[in-house]
């Protein structure tokens, strides 16, 4: 899978997954159609993509002194701000998203994990870097 196209839709059906998921598990959360989730998914994607770096910059501070749980206020925010703007996607208030992004975040680590953990199982190593001592100049 090394086109972006590919990529970018195996990330937009873990997202729904997430979603999803969330909508289940977390009361106050709910989604009424195909077509709201599918504007979730993108809504989101685009918020993580351009938002989403812009505020962990500016509260950067914060995010030290908290050691880190900065990170899932903001994404709390970004899931509310998604919630507020998407008609069949309800978002309660900022427990609900604090709970839902939360089910993204642990949705995309366990789905992220399972082609690191296939390649080591098959002797393998994950994609990234190639490792130093290779066929790879570095200079």
């Amino acid at each position: 899978m090394n086109s972006p196209l590919a990529h970018l839709l195996v990330r937009w059906l873990v997202l729904a997954l997430g979603v999803v998921i969330a909508t289940h598990l977390i009361p106050g959360i709910h989604c009424s159609d195909v077509g709201a989730l599918i504007a979730v998914v993108v809504l989101l994607s685009f918020f993580n993509a351009i938002l989403r770096p812009i505020l962990v910059l500016f509260t950067l501070p914060f995010i030290i002194v908290t050691m880190g749980l900065g990170i899932v206020v903001i994404n709390a925010i970004l899931f509310l701000f998604v919630g507020r703007l998407v008609d069949g996607f309800t978002v309660t208030g900022f427990w609900p998203a604090v709970g839902g992004s939360l089910v993204l975040s642990a949705t995309n680590f366990v789905v992220s994990a399972v082609p690191r953990s296939t390649a080591a199982r098959r002797g393998g190593r994950p994609p990234g870097p190639p490792r130093s001592g290779g066929d790879v100049i570095d200079i």
